[in-house]
């Protein structure tokens, strides 16, 4: 930035000033200049107030030079304009996008230019890159100089590579080890296979979430007085990578001490919520334990009509017996009504489909833990990428406002994957999938598969709110053709569509009820297959009444590690169509990790199905095991069995049970690789027909295998190998069993 000449005040000293003029100003109006002077007409000069308006001039940003001088009784400010932006430009960034950077600079088009602005930007351009893990790159800012005092501005960006992590070391861990420790932080080494990831790129934000993880995790093993001293990354000389340095504090490891609550509610029995606290005197300190215990207190009292509960644990470290006292003070808080919820940045997603997630609406008693179920069910619609609740004072001092921002997310998805699996052979798939169909919240689906025995289209609509009601409600279309020579010597083709209506009794308990109309034919029939099929060859339609109830407090229906589930299913076909049957099914399972990334579970479900009126169970509603939910046996490969013709016949009841240890290869986490052993048990049996050479037996089968899943970026992977251990000689074996791809 250019100065003012000084100039000795004994030189210009003295005398009034009758004029003021202006020289050099073109886009700036010449009063505005005389604004920010302090010496106006008929003032005598001052030298010192001279200085104090070039200053003022200078710091307005408008002008790059600006000067002073006296023509007898007249003041010539001449000023030096700094140029307009005509442009703003960004060269050699393929990282990160014009539209990225755009945001993150301030100068724009039609402002002024000034230096300082430029190296401010580029400093904030440096930072985005370091934050994306680019810390050798470097930004030139280039002025083309454009007629009419105008310019562009051109960033030139060298990105450089990437800078990695080499190494992470922890010093002061004595428990875990650092390949454990490693684990449990988000920051990883860079390693050729990350390439899909840059949680290897250094991020000063994330070494401090880094921090936070590792106390929660130390916490939740008791280890109370845990703390991380330090956590430095240190370029390596080469500045190619840095060296992450986590230096800890594990301390000892504490019990639960007392366990104690301290009621104030006069009309509840501490008794009672005692039995809500999920940890007793003597287990390892767990601070997420204390946690589930306040949030399952809050709850039952908030259902008991105790609106302003407060549920806060104190906690007593005692050193010398290394053991945590806890005592749950249960009492009236301040009593405080939700005045308002606030939505924003929800530009396509209606209000109404933010508000309908809220277990609190307008007038309602604040509960903290209901606005925490709230936030985790506008998360779970997987409509935004991000979601803020707060809550700040209302208009009274028992009134509170909600506000909630949202950050939109794509919700349509279009879908094409290739695979292959043992049942279906090779396969692709199309989808298209909109959550959120004209930002209300309604899901639509289109599926088709075509492969080497099956072909599939499936149609699907939701309305998850019928009615404005918590019911969903939609209707599927669907068209199938299956070929199922292999194992029974036909094909099988159904299509029709299916109504569907289902409401929430409450967080965990669920409950379907559908209509399906479906028309079921049976053909190609080859010369040989079983008489007991070649009898069924021909169409039928179906008319069936169903309904599934389900419980499920798993932590995840899609790859749960923990909680169980249970669920009854009950179909009646015959109101209508030439189909009669009554079909039950009943499922169960249990998931406990029992060590860190280790899950066993223990799976069954059992059913049967029985024609009325006379009517015979038709193949296509019969029970097939073996394959995908009976491995070690080929599909179909048990139950009622043509031994003339070698057909599987399928059975009217059936149980199927599995028990499986899921575990880590000791593979880098970012491979999705895990391993799995099981046993798979079970038994299928009774069908109408009855003729010489058919063998049917409810003996127990069983097998025994091992395995390995795979998250692939392609889709998930899954290769079994299994070996019947129980089983009758006329049993269909498979040891070998693949699925890949999106459906298998």
């Amino acid at each position: 930035m250019a100065q003012a000449p000084a100039a000795a005040p004994s030189a210009i000293e003295g005398g009034s000033i009758q004029e003021i003029r202006i020289e050099g100003a073109e886009r700036v109006e010449p009063d505005t200049v005389k604004s920010y002077l302090q010496i106006q007409p008929g003032d005598p000069y001052d030298s010192q107030k001279a200085d104090a308006s070039l200053k003022a001039l200078f710091a307005t940003g408008l002008f790059s030079d600006v000067t002073m001088r006296r023509e007898g009784a007249s003041l010539i400010v001449h000023v030096v304009e700094n140029p307009v932006i005509n442009r703003v430009a960004f060269e050699g960034n393929t990282k990160l996008t014009d539209d990225n950077l755009n945001t993150e600079v301030q100068l724009r088009p039609r402002l002024v230019f000034t230096r300082e602005k430029v190296q401010g930007d580029v400093m904030r351009i440096l930072e985005i890159y370091r934050r994306t893990g680019h810390f050798a790159a470097t930004v030139q800012p280039k002025i083309i100089q454009l007629p009419q005092n105008r310019v562009d501005l051109v960033f030139e960006i060298d990105e450089g590579p990437a800078t990695g992590i080499r190494s992470i070391a922890f010093l002061g861990d004595r428990v875990f080890s650092a390949k454990q420790l490693k684990e449990v932080i988000s920051t990883r080494e860079s390693r050729w296979y990350r390439f899909l990831s840059n949680d290897d790129n250094y991020d000063p934000d994330r070494l401090t979430y880094d921090r936070e993880l590792l106390r929660k995790f130390y916490l939740s093993q008791g280890y109370a007085d845990f703390r991380v001293v330090s956590a430095i990354a240190e370029l390596t000389p080469d500045r190619d990578g840095f060296m992450v340095t986590f230096t800890v504090e594990e301390g000892p490891r504490y019990h639960f001490g007392k366990v104690d609550i301290a009621n104030e509610l006069k009309d509840v029995d501490p008794a009672v919520l005692r039995a809500l606290i999920t940890f007793k005197a003597g287990d390892w300190y767990n601070a997420d334990a204390v946690d589930q215990s306040i949030t399952a207190i809050t709850d039952a009292l908030g259902n008991r009509g105790y609106a302003f509960v407060q549920a806060t644990p104190q906690v007593r470290r005692n050193a010398d017996t290394k053991t945590i006292d806890v005592s749950f003070e249960i009492k009236e808080g301040p009593e405080v009504y939700v005045e308002r919820i606030e939505i924003t940045g929800n530009l396509r997603t209606q209000d109404r489909v933010v508000r309908r997630e809220f277990r609190l609406v307008e007038g309602d008693a604040f509960n903290s833990t209901k606005l925490h179920r709230s936030e985790q069910r506008i998360n779970n619609l997987s409509f935004f990428k991000k979601v803020d609740i707060t809550n700040d004072p209302g208009s009274a001092p028992d009134k509170t406002v909600i506000h909630v921002n949202v950050q939109e997310q794509s919700t349509g998805e279009f879908q094409v994957g290739v695979g292959y699996s043992t049942t279906d052979g090779p396969l692709a798939n199309i989808g298209v999938h909109e959550r959120n169909l004209l930002g209300q919240g309604k899901d639509l689906r289109l599926d088709t598969t075509v492969a080497y025995r099956t072909q599939q289209i499936d149609l699907s609509y939701t309305q998850p709110y019928f009615l404005d009601r918590e019911m969903a409600a939609g209707f599927d279309l669907f068209a199938l053709q299956r070929n199922n020579q292999a194992f029974a010597g036909y094909d099988q083709v159904s299509y029709g569509g299916a109504l569907r209506a289902g409401y929430q009794f409450n967080e965990a308990l669920r409950q379907t009820l559908s209509y399906t109309l479906r028309e079921d034919v049976v053909k190609n029939v080859q010369p040989g297959t079983s008489v007991y099929i070649a009898d069924q060859a021909g169409s039928r339609l179906a008319s069936i009444v169903g309904q599934v109830l389900l419980y499920d407090k798993r932590n995840s229906p899609l790859k749960a590690t923990s909680g169980y589930f249970g669920q009854i299913s009950d179909d009646l076909a015959g109101l209508g169509g030439s189909v009669k049957f009554f079909r039950t099914a009943v499922s169960g399972g249990y998931y406990y990790p029992f060590a860190p990334n280790w899950t066993g579970s223990v799976t069954g479900e059992a059913g049967f199905i029985h024609g009325y009126d006379g009517d015979k169970v038709r193949i296509e509603d019969r029970y097939f095991i073996g394959g995908d939910n009976m491995r070690g046996f080929a599909s179909g490969g048990v139950g009622p069995r043509d031994l003339i013709a070698n057909n599987a016949l399928g059975g009217n009841m059936y149980w199927l049970g599995s028990v499986q240890i899921s575990m880590p290869l000791g593979l880098p986490k970012e491979f999705g690789v895990t391993g799995h052993a099981f046993t798979d048990f079970g038994s299928d049996w009774k069908v109408d027909d009855v003729g010489a050479g058919i063998a049917d037996s409810h003996a127990v089968r069983a097998s025994l295998g091992y395995g390995f899943s795979w998250d692939s970026p392609l889709g998930p992977l899954r290769i079994d190998f299994a070996d019947p251990i129980l089983r009758k000689n006329y049993d269909k074996k498979e040891f070998f069993r693949v699925g890949f791809g999106s459906k298998f």
